[in-house]
């Protein structure tokens, strides 16, 4: 389908991404908040975007496909269809979202083999971060490179959001620094990816997705933790839109 403009769009539980490759180039990407009404941000996302085909992925893709009657294909696919693209011996997928994490295994022949995904509870996720950062007072763009200033060792014992909430306002009380606190709460999140990983696939190369893979110690933990090289695309937020953009590509 050379030529043609083929759109891939992810509506995820936290925010929708949007990629408009013309051929294998991508010639837009955009990204909004899901809000209370993901299909309203989605509609608009597409309001001005001309395209040929579109393929919706992520929890809420069948909303488009009851909507609009809009193609739709599993985050699972997406993201392995993304990740080979942008690394094209990729082995190994991990995605760190808004409210799930993913870990998946491709094969030689770019087939997914086996994957795991945590979606029903927001452990590990960038949610469960969000709220951590928001608790020891900071911003999350900037909790990560907080959490690499640490100088302590603490641990968070509970990967439960509530549970490890008490946790981190306790060990404030007894006089912990915010930072060594940060860094705990990165520990627990890599420690259970890692964990999915394990159960999955260290094939490399690894590829490292998702709004998670923007965080300079989740990358450095997951690196040490797992003892390979970690791959974080350009927009690694756009993985599993760019996958959907290119499975609309492929002829039929």
């Amino acid at each position: 389908m050379s030529g043609l403009r083929c759109a891939g769009i992810d509506i995820g539980s936290r925010s929708v991404e949007l990629v408009v490759l013309v051929g294998q180039d991508m010639v837009l990407s955009r990204m909004a908040a899901s809000g209370f009404d993901p299909l309203a941000a989605a509609t608009m996302l597409l309001s001005d975007v001309p395209y040929d085909r579109l393929v919706a992925t992520g929890y809420g893709r069948h909303l488009l496909e009851i909507a609009k009657d809009v193609e739709t294909v599993t985050e699972i696919k997406a993201f392995a269809a993304g990740a080979r693209h942008v690394l094209p011996d990729c082995r190994t997928v991990l995605d760190i979202g808004g409210q799930d994490v993913k870990a998946i295994s491709i094969g030689v022949n770019g087939r997914v083999q086996k994957f795991e995904m945590n979606d029903r509870c927001a452990a590990g996720s960038g949610k469960f971060l969000e709220i951590m950062a928001n608790t020891l007072g900071f911003a999350l763009r900037d909790f990560g490179a907080a959490a690499l200033t640490s100088v302590n060792e603490v641990s968070i014992n509970s990967m439960c959001t509530v549970f490890a909430e008490s946790e981190v306002t306790s060990l404030l009380h007894k006089g912990a620094a915010r930072e060594d606190i940060a860094l705990a709460v990165h520990h627990s999140i890599v420690k259970r990816a890692v964990g999915m990983v394990n159960r999955v696939s260290r094939e490399e190369p690894l590829l490292f997705a998702g709004g998670g893979a923007l965080n300079p110690c989740m990358r450095k933990l997951l690196a040490e933790a797992l003892g390979v090289a970690i791959h974080v695309p350009n927009e690694p937020q756009m993985l599993g839109a760019l996958g959907a953009a290119l499975i609309a590509s492929q002829e039929r």
